[in-house]
């Protein structure tokens, strides 16, 4: 299975509501009608992000295929070109781009429907190799992450190697994904030494001037 992972911002002068709305419905019903997509998420920035600032992205999106071949075969069918006609209506298009990763399920216990997840766009340090990026954030760091309590989920996505290989630079190095009961939950974890432990570790790897994250709610559109 390969995931892709797309984000973006919404259309300049388009509400945070609207957006929303189109995205969850009218584009949502269009995706779910692509041949061979075999599961769709959306996560939708929290309305208080937009208190103080305009967050990075305004949305996340997470499509599963059964492989890459399943993926460029779409490029083709009049379902793609449906989905590419919509985006204008509530997309930013210059905003938009994407990564190919291979899923992680670091671990795995029970959400609630309403969870909060957090989104980090993970780009590694200078000078450290992308094997070594992706074995420390799985082998090591990931281990941590298990310990925390707060934490109900954690999937780590790492740009597929293939990317490297061809010669391309992708946005970004990988996507962590964390869920939290609520937002209550996920402040008392930032109080806690496994979280304190967790940050200090994502020091050894992260380059954390170029990986921002935004807070969410998932919907899962075709499970």
């Amino acid at each position: 299975m390969v995931k892709i992972v797309i984000f973006f911002k919404r259309k300049s002068g388009m509400s945070v509501e609207d957006f929303q709305n189109h995205w969850r419905t009218t584009h949502a019903d269009i995706i779910v009608r692509l041949p061979g997509i075999r599961r769709y998420v959306q996560s939708h920035v929290l309305a208080s992000a937009y208190r103080k600032s305009e967050p990075v992205y305004d949305a996340v999106a997470e499509s599963y295929f059964d492989d890459t071949k399943a993926m460029k075969a779409l490029a083709k069918t009049p379902e793609y070109a449906a989905v590419l006609a919509d985006e204008p209506n509530f997309i930013d298009r210059a905003s938009m781009a994407s990564i190919i990763t291979d899923e992680y399920v670091i671990k795995d216990e029970p959400a609630p429907d309403n969870a909060i997840k957090s989104i980090d766009f993970v780009n590694r340090k200078e000078g450290m190799s992308v094997e070594d990026f992706q074995n420390y954030w799985k082998d090591v760091h990931g281990p941590l992450c298990e310990t925390a309590a707060a934490m109900r989920r954690y999937v780590q996505n790492h740009t597929r190697r293939s990317i490297y290989d061809s010669g391309r630079t992708p946005a970004f190095d990988g996507v962590a994904m964390a869920w939290f009961d609520d937002m209550q939950a996920l402040r008392g974890a930032a109080q806690t030494p496994e979280f304190a432990d967790l940050r200090a570790d994502v020091g050894h790897f992260v380059d954390q001037e170029r990986s921002p994250f935004v807070l969410t709610r998932e919907h899962v559109i075709l499970p």
